[in-house]
């Protein structure tokens, strides 16, 4: 039986729009094939050989003749596009219903409340980039210790602050008030604490980012883990989209290469269960921003990583590596794209040159995942254990 399972989300690295994507706006989004087009090819080799090629085509990547383990692409069964509904969703829960959004900002219901609970006004209230809004209102905030609040195409409530203005444990403290307002009909998917430092003009933002998220329907992948005796370590926001639940221990990350380190150390401390690892910058900081060299560069940086994580994988351990969603630098939009996720699983028991085609959900990867590990099995998902895992 498999003793441990690394399961690790490369954010927003989709590979392609889905049927539905018209419906989001999100025609022609390929984020992956597009940003390698963009910078004129990829230099992928690791994940190459475990047959990244062969799901898309990808410039600088091209496909090989026998990966060296199973390899194919997920649909999104859930309404919505977001980070929530993704991770959600590869743990076994559908979202029926997308999360509200507010393109002209949250009514006056949700932030009269907020501000009487808080005890001061608010700044902003509109759809923003982050980056841009501490630009514009950064030095009003300053001034007056108002914190800015501000959304975006997906369903979150974004509360910026000074690090000097507002300390972080502070905004934090709000940030869990507005979660407690935020329920019902207007249950966005996340609050964000956007804390930020620097003086005027030279704003920016640091990793003190914490996501205040609502708590799964249902019990999930992670659930499931630590009910069969096992761990759960999250790395990276993993235990902020889940809002703790099933989570066993959980690891802060600065980056995605910290991100790659707090894995490895995870990978070190657990000896069975699961460990779901988060890698945001890809999202955070080059797909809503449009910066498809950044992006490439992550992606090189992290493929030239991975040969550390396979050192790493003991004999009954499965390596898979997938996304929750795009976010395609090279289109109009900066927000996220309704795409296709790849599926890469590698390991001493996986079978190599496993062609998985397309999986009708995200939630097939974590019903596999509590298949493999022997837990019961997740309300939604179907495995393909039996086509990857080699016979004893």
């Amino acid at each position: 039986m498999i003793q441990r399972v690394i399961l690790i989300v490369l954010d927003s690295v989709g590979v392609g729009e889905l049927p539905d994507a018209a419906k989001y706006g999100d025609e022609g989004s390929n984020t992956l094939a597009n940003v390698a087009k963009a910078v004129g090819g990829l230099s992928l080799p690791n994940m190459q050989k475990m047959g990244l090629g062969n799901i898309i085509e990808i410039e600088g990547v091209p496909p090989v003749n026998c990966p060296i383990g199973a390899y194919g692409k997920a649909a999104e069964k859930s309404a919505g596009k977001d980070t929530t509904t993704g991770h959600w969703e590869l743990a076994g829960v559908i979202s029926k219903r997308p999360f509200p959004v507010y393109p002209n900002g949250f009514p006056p219901e949700i932030i009269d409340e907020f501000e009487k609970r808080i005890g001061c006004k608010v700044l902003g209230n509109k759809v923003a980039s982050g980056t841009e809004i501490i630009k514009e209102l950064g030095d009003e905030h300053v001034k007056t210790g108002y914190p800015i609040v501000y959304t975006s195409a997906d369903s979150v409530f974004q509360i910026a602050a000074h690090e000097e203005v507002i300390p972080v444990k502070e905004l934090y403290e709000i940030c869990r008030i507005a979660r407690e307002i935020l329920q019902g009909e207007h249950g966005v998917a996340r609050v964000i604490a956007r804390p930020f430092i620097g003086k005027s003009g030279e704003y920016v933002r640091t990793y003190n980012r914490a996501d205040f998220s609502l708590k799964p329907p249902h019990d999930t992948l992670l659930d499931s883990v630590v009910k069969a005796g096992m761990e759960v370590f999250g790395v990276g926001k993993i235990w902020d989209i889940f809002a703790g639940q099933g989570i066993t221990k959980s690891f802060h990350t600065e980056g995605n290469m910290d991100g790659v380190d707090k894995t490895l150390q995870a990978m070190d401390m657990l000896k069975r269960g699961l460990v779901f690892a988060n890698l945001v910058d890809y999202d955070m900081l080059y797909g809503h921003r449009n910066d498809s060299a950044g992006y490439a560069r992550a992606l090189e940086d992290f493929d030239r990583r991975l040969p550390e994580i396979i050192a790493k994988l003991k004999e009954n351990d499965v390596l898979i590596i997938t996304a929750d969603h795009g976010c395609d630098p090279t289109t109009a939009s900066t927000d996220h794209s309704r795409e296709y996720v790849p599926v890469l699983i590698y390991g001493d028991m996986i079978k190599a040159n496993v062609n998985l085609g397309i999986l009708s959900s995200f939630s097939d990867i974590g019903q596999t995942v509590a298949d493999f590990l022997g837990c019961s099995s997740l309300i939604n998902g179907t495995s393909f254990k039996r086509l990857v895992l080699k016979e004893n």
